[in-house]
């Protein structure tokens, strides 16, 4: 079959591999009808996730059809349309069982690799390195989903994929950036990074009742589309972030903050930006967390800062003083994507979202090397690319 590989850092190919066949008795294979590009590829191309190999099959966000299942796999059968959620959970585990399914316990075979850097072990991830697991991706024509019988959701009416496709990830990403807020009806949010997943959080905390939410950025057309989203927007180049929101919240500041943007964030400063690039090449640390730290600063006295944008071990100049001394909350985390496929499915059924607005380019998989050209450096108002087997 024809599958996305990554070739080395900055380089993608589509290659030929060998069809994934069937390992354990909770196994499907999917027949990959449509998968996209999300920003966390971008940071395995870019070289700054480790324990990637040549030859590595890409991609997390995919559904498709059910060709093949396990005989302990009986909720799902060939033919069945389904959305695969990218963390990979037994639905068993301390962690499944407490709805955190993107920190399963028996998921990644590789876990003492994630152990090293992060103390425990996350969840088994489709197509992110072999320290979360090794798995192959689904920017395929064919994916072999673990535990099929705890997470993928089957499509039963005719949604078009665009508009369920985002189940996989990036919009119950958006939305628990959101959840973890704690918003009440007339609370300011403010979101950092207006990429695909900022913009469903900006739709989230309005679903979740926020007065307002104000999304910052530096490329109009993502601003575009977070106005679209509801948001009222700030371009960092523009204007001086902190001040700005100070002017927009009565000195307050907003009541939660949302990082959408990760480890690869960029700053107006030449002198900052630098600083950051420098340590992060010579890997003196891993992220540029310039949207984190400008989240903390930011946000009012008791209120709480939300992570969602992917970091992946160590970062420096952290603000910690200020989230001690002014009582703000912290929270972070791979989404469990699992929790929130079917309550979001009911959203999309009943018009009160439409995931499909953040779709700008629909490429064969054949032309993947180009949607990552495209989605990487802004080409075309790249905001979202879906490739087609």
């Amino acid at each position: 079959m024809k599958a996305t590989c990554w070739t080395g850092r900055n380089s993608v190919e589509v290659l030929d591999v060998p069809d994934p066949r069937m390992l354990n008795a909770r196994d499907a294979v999917v027949r990959v009808t449509s998968t996209a590009i999300c920003g966390s590829d971008l940071h395995l191309v870019d070289g700054y996730i480790p324990t990637m190999k040549k030859g590595d099959i890409l991609g997390h966000e995919f559904m498709g059809e059910v060709v093949e299942v396990g005989p302990e796999v009986r909720n799902l059968r060939p033919g069945d349309r389904v959305v695969v959620p990218f963390p990979i959970a037994c639905g068993g585990c301390f962690a499944c069982e407490d709805g955190l399914y993107s920190l399963c316990e028996n998921s990644n075979p590789n876990a003492g690799m994630a152990e090293k850097l992060m103390g425990h072990s996350p969840a088994g991830v489709f197509g992110y390195s072999h320290m979360l697991g090794g798995f192959a991706g689904g920017q395929a024509e064919y994916a072999r989903v673990p535990f099929a019988d705890v997470g993928p959701i089957k499509i039963e009416d005719d949604l078009p994929d665009e508009k369920v496709l985002f189940l996989s990830d990036i919009l119950p990403t958006g939305y628990m950036g959101a959840e973890m807020c704690d918003i009440k009806p007339g609370d300011t949010v403010a979101v950092w990074g207006a990429g695909p997943v900022g913009q469903f959080a900006v739709a989230g905390a309005h679903l979740m009742g926020a007065e307002r939410v104000i999304c910052v950025d530096r490329f109009p057309y993502r601003l575009r589309y977070a106005e679209r989203a509801g948001a009222e927007v700030l371009d960092y180049e523009q204007v001086d972030v902190l001040d700005a929101l100070r002017d927009m919240t009565g000195g307050r500041g907003p009541d939660a903050c949302i990082d959408a943007v990760g480890l690869e964030a960029h700053h107006p400063t030449p002198a900052m930006y630098a600083y950051d690039r420098a340590k992060q090449a010579t890997r003196m640390e891993t992220e540029r967390p310039y949207a984190l730290r400008e989240a903390i600063m930011a946000c009012r006295n008791g209120g709480v800062v939300a992570v969602v944008g992917v970091y992946g071990g160590l970062v420096d100049k952290f603000p910690m003083g200020a989230i001690m001394n002014r009582s703000l909350t912290l929270r972070a985390g791979q989404c469990h994507v699992q929790r929130y496929m079917r309550p979001l499915l009911e959203r999309i059924r009943a018009g009160d979202i439409d995931p499909s607005f953040v779709v700008s380019h629909r490429l064969p998989l054949s032309e993947a090397p180009r949607g990552y050209e495209l989605f990487k450096n802004k080409l075309d108002d790249c905001n979202k690319v879906v490739l087609t087997p």
